[in-house]
């Protein structure tokens, strides 16, 4: 049996990502392949520092960790409200423990570790889903599996860049990563457009690893419960416009239900200390599930509250987490809607519409092609 090492970002406090690793290993566990979470600890060595300048004078790299020590900061004056952060990670951390521990490999430390281990320990090498090919990211060399041998398969499955174009200064050192894939597979379809433009290649557009199950394969992973037992519209936003928050308002007070909240997630967002009239600290990423699952309504600027909201054919809207642009990061939610006739549930000004009715049977006949489509490659792919 083959040995599939996989390079998956689990250990990250967002509940999407846990999900999509979780898919991840157990359908490469149902397609009969032993695997591995590659668990890599960098360490200050010369080969790291020259690979870590780069990313130092790269902007969008240095304001995604300026906001995060921003959210902290700004915690540090609401000690309520961080102890209440601490208790959901430490939620994050049990749900690692859980769901992906048995998997890990040793911890390989240090970049020269990783490429000696990993060269022995691994038949095929597996890069996970998500948007771990951000233009931020290029400086790890982690995900875009340059620690694995030349001579051993590579899998790309539905990994995303998360923007629609690439820094002039990264094409080069992009496409040639691109180029040591054996199979290229992309999430959205302006990541295809990107590998076809920077290697020639026809990378397969395949459904978000959460895809591959229906709602039923979920319950058998993630039990059926109730988190809230009263009627409520579930708003999940992790981006920061305040508009979003006031429209969710207005559509409470047509409708009298009560809005269900998940605080301070990617960011600290001062109006989110009064959201809500629930607010959910103590939660992990099954509970999440739960709350789509038995919520009126959704509410969300999040691809995967989106995706969950499908699998349960939820009443649902959209809104745009990023502004329009290159850099731009709703790919991913355009092609979700693009491929399965959603359009309609972008919010375009009024809140009201996701009190239609959602065709959930011409949505089901596309995704069970592209569900099958994406575990034929992906089977085929790790033969």
């Amino acid at each position: 049996m083959k040995k599939i090492g996989l390079a998956v970002c689990y250990d990250t406090k967002n509940f999407g990502s846990q999900l999509q690793v979780l898919a991840t290993v157990k359908k490469v566990e149902e397609l009969d392949c032993k695997s591995e979470i590659i668990r890599y600890k960098k360490r200050i060595t010369p080969t790291f520092i020259v690979q870590t300048i780069p990313r130092l004078f790269n902007i969008s790299f240095v304001k995604s960790k300026l906001s995060g020590n921003q959210k902290d900061n700004a915690l540090k004056s609401k000690p309520f409200y961080q102890v209440q952060v601490q208790q959901r990670n430490q939620r994050f951390d049990a749900f690692v423990d859980k769901y992906f521990a048995p998997l890990f490999s040793e911890s390989y430390g240090g970049w020269e570790t990783l490429v000696a281990k990993c060269k022995k320990n691994y038949d095929t090498f597996l890069c996970g889903s998500d948007q771990l090919w951000l233009p931020n990211n290029l400086g790890s060399h982690f995900y875009t599996l340059e620690f694995a041998p030349d001579n051993k398969p590579k899998i790309a499955y539905a990994t995303s860049f998360g923007v629609s174009q690439i820094p002039n200064s990264q094409k080069k050192s992009t496409a040639k990563y691109l180029n040591r894939f054996q199979h290229l597979s992309t999430r959205e379809l302006v990541g295809q457009k990107i590998i076809k433009e920077l290697t020639g290649k026809t990378a397969q557009v395949v459904c978000d690893p959460t895809l591959l199950f229906d709602a039923e394969g979920w319950k058998q992973m993630l039990p059926e419960k109730k988190v809230v037992e009263e009627p409520y519209v579930f708003c999940y936003f992790l981006g920061t416009n305040e508009e979003h928050r006031k429209i969710a308002n207005e559509f409470k007070n047509k409708t009298g239900l009560k809005l269900v909240t998940c605080p301070f997630l990617d960011n600290y967002v001062e109006c989110d200390l009064n959201f809500g009239d629930i607010q959910l600290f103590d939660m992990d990423a099954a509970d999440f599930v739960n709350l789509i699952r038995h919520a009126e309504y959704i509410l969300t600027d999040s691809f995967h509250g989106s995706v969950f909201s499908i699998l349960n054919h939820k009443k649902f809207m959209t809104f745009n987490r990023f502004n329009a642009g290159a850099n731009s990061r709703n790919s991913r939610i355009d092609s979700l809607c693009i491929l399965l006739g959603l359009g309609e549930r972008r919010y375009s000004g009024d809140v009201m519409n996701v009190e239609k009715d959602i065709n959930y049977n011409a949505v089901e006949e596309k995704l069970e092609k592209l569900r099958a489509d994406s575990i034929k490659y992906l089977e085929t792919a790790l033969k």
